[in-house]
């Protein structure tokens, strides 16, 4: 009798034992599994870090390369930009085409004419000639657009980027005002009519 119960114990001490080493080995393939998964994720946030910073490091430099002029380029908005400052202070008279007087469209018309250049002697068509430019990728000799007293929302003054700063967010302009060209800031009555900038000399 005692050998039979004896027995009896020693048999359920072994299924006991059995399943929680079963139960344990369970658990540790899990816990393995899990690990793979955490190790994988890793290695996966790693190469997309990587990827993502290639692609801004990308985005970047043709950001920049964007910006670059060849030198023929480069001399000719120079150039253009002396011609616009010979005009400094002649009178403003709407409708006027130059070179005695201008309205601001006339003005840069006139300007960009000099240089074998068309334009439209209307501000809202010039706001379609070129490529559209971000105010942050800004650069000597590009127009830019603003909304004036009689425009309501619509285009109603351009002007001709000579300086940028970029990094600021700000810019110089020269432009037939109301008061004459002259060259102006970009602050003040003209940051919130502005309306967005286009490029004629990509090249």
């Amino acid at each position: 009798m005692k050998i039979r119960y004896i027995l009896a114990a020693f048999l359920l001490s072994a299924v006991s034992v059995s399943g929680v080493s079963q139960s344990n080995s369970r658990a540790s393939r899990a816990h393995s599994e899990a690990h793979k998964a955490q190790l994988a994720n890793a290695h996966k946030s790693k190469i997309d870090k990587s990827v993502v910073k290639d692609f801004v490091r990308g985005e970047v430099l043709a950001r920049e390369q964007k910006r670059d002029l060849s030198s023929e380029s480069s001399a000719l908005v120079s150039d253009l930009l002396k011609e616009a400052n010979k005009h400094i202070g002649k009178r403003y008279v709407h409708g006027a085409k130059g070179p005695s007087a201008f309205d601001c469209s006339g003005f840069s018309s006139y300007v960009y004419r000099q240089f074998g250049y068309t334009l439209s002697p209307s501000s809202k068509t010039q706001f379609t000639q070129g490529t559209p430019v971000e105010k942050g990728d800004l650069r000597k000799g590009d127009l830019v657009f603003f909304t004036s007293r009689s425009s309501g929302r619509n285009v109603g003054h351009v002007g001709i980027v000579v300086s940028a700063d970029n990094e600021k967010g700000t810019f110089k302009f020269i432009h037939a005002s109301i008061k004459g060209v002259k060259v102006s800031e970009y602050e003040g009555y003209y940051v919130p009519r502005y309306l967005g900038a286009r490029r004629i000399i990509n090249e």
